[in-house]
């Protein structure tokens, strides 16, 4: 059964937004990995230097110095940066600058050695992309800038109808169809990977018919909240119920009812947008109010009342609200007790109003 799912989800094309979501999520989760992968290719790069410089006879110059002062600044700035769009260009950046870097250092070499040199920095500046969270086009641009500057037959003497040639013709091959097939390959299977885990969560935390937070992910987020947030102003939880929800299932069906659920849940959304919101269960629906002032409770529920209530539509129905202030020790599960209480008075002394716990 999991695999059916799974193959109906993955037939359909991934939106953009969710792709650069995905790229995001990949570059936060390896950023770390990304900087010493830098770190290594200036390594890789600073030894070239070392080998090359002795077998061409050529000691450091200045240059050098350029490039590896380059090469710093831009590991400096991958260690400030967060937004995976602007590291899809910096990673050009670099990957242009190293491979026009050791063109320079190969170039003093002779004709004999280039093109091997220039094949080995190439597979490793192209296997090194290969694993970093790139985007395609990214990936696709980073391959052109390599083998424009790392190109085996420009400039080196080789014929490429030489045993030289087709050999070098044949490993560039290779190296081009491995190092896409690889990038490929792993960009599809992590982003299915996502997709997936994305739908899993939703399932597990997003109620399916309101499409805001379920119970499991109020009690886990609400929790945080208490225990987080600096008690600099109180906190409150609000406990929701629909008024008469029972009549409305009972006289004008259950589609209805659940209209009237989803109209709720993004009143409740719209209202109280900066706020920890769930729908618990059946009619109710919950609020944890963190860092407010009690008038700032009393506007918001007064405002969530009324815009309930004025709502344009053929089924109107109005809401009651316990709340109740959470005070220092209290565990969630007390705050939700005293809503609850908070929630049973507006039932019965009118509804469509709000109650503090005393």
């Amino acid at each position: 059964m999991y695999k059916t799912i799974e193959d109906e989800v993955l037939k359909k094309s991934a939106p953009a937004e969710l792709k650069a979501e995905f790229l995001q999520h990949e570059f936060d989760r390896l950023h770390t990995f990304c900087v010493l992968i830098y770190i290594a290719s200036i390594v890789v790069w600073v030894a070239y230097d070392l080998i090359l410089s002795f077998i061409g006879g050529q000691p450091f110059t200045w240059r050098s110095l350029v490039f590896f002062g380059v090469f710093t600044i831009l590991v400096i700035i991958l260690l400030f940066i967060r937004d995976a769009r602007h590291f899809q260009k910096l990673n050009l950046l670099f990957v242009l600058t190293i491979a026009f870097g050791t063109r320079l250092l190969i170039e003093g070499l002779g004709n004999d050695h280039q093109p091997a040199w220039l094949l080995l920095a190439a597979s490793t500046t192209l296997f090194t992309a290969s694993v970093l969270p790139l985007s395609r086009w990214s990936f696709f641009a980073a391959q052109l800038v390599t083998w424009w500057f790392l190109n085996p037959f420009y400039n080196t003497g080789i014929e490429q109808f030489e045993l030289g040639g087709v050999m070098a013709l044949s490993y560039t091959t290779f190296i081009c169809g491995l190092t896409l097939y690889s990038f490929l390959t792993l960009h599809k299977a992590k982003l299915n990977n996502f997709i997936m885990s994305r739908l899993l969560l939703d399932q597990a935390y997003i109620d399916t018919l309101t499409e805001i937070p379920n119970r499991r992910s109020f009690m886990t987020r609400a929790s945080l909240q208490l225990n987080s947030v600096p008690r600099e102003n109180d906190h409150y939880l609000a406990m929701i119920d629909i008024d008469n929800f029972k009549k409305v299932n009972d006289v004008y069906g259950h589609d209805i009812g659940d209209e009237v659920l989803k109209r709720i849940a993004q009143d409740i959304k719209s209202v109280t947008a900066h706020h920890e919101y769930a729908r618990l269960g059946g009619e109710e629906f919950a609020i944890y109010l963190a860092g407010v002032s009690r008038e700032d409770v009393e506007t918001l529920a007064g405002d969530l009342c009324r815009v309930v209530r004025e709502q344009p539509t053929r089924h109107p129905v109005t809401i009651s609200i316990g709340l109740a202030r959470v005070l220092d020790g209290d565990t969630l599960n007390q705050a939700l007790i005293k809503a609850d209480a908070a929630l049973y008075e507006s039932k019965h002394t009118g509804k469509d109003r709000y109650t503090f716990h005393q």
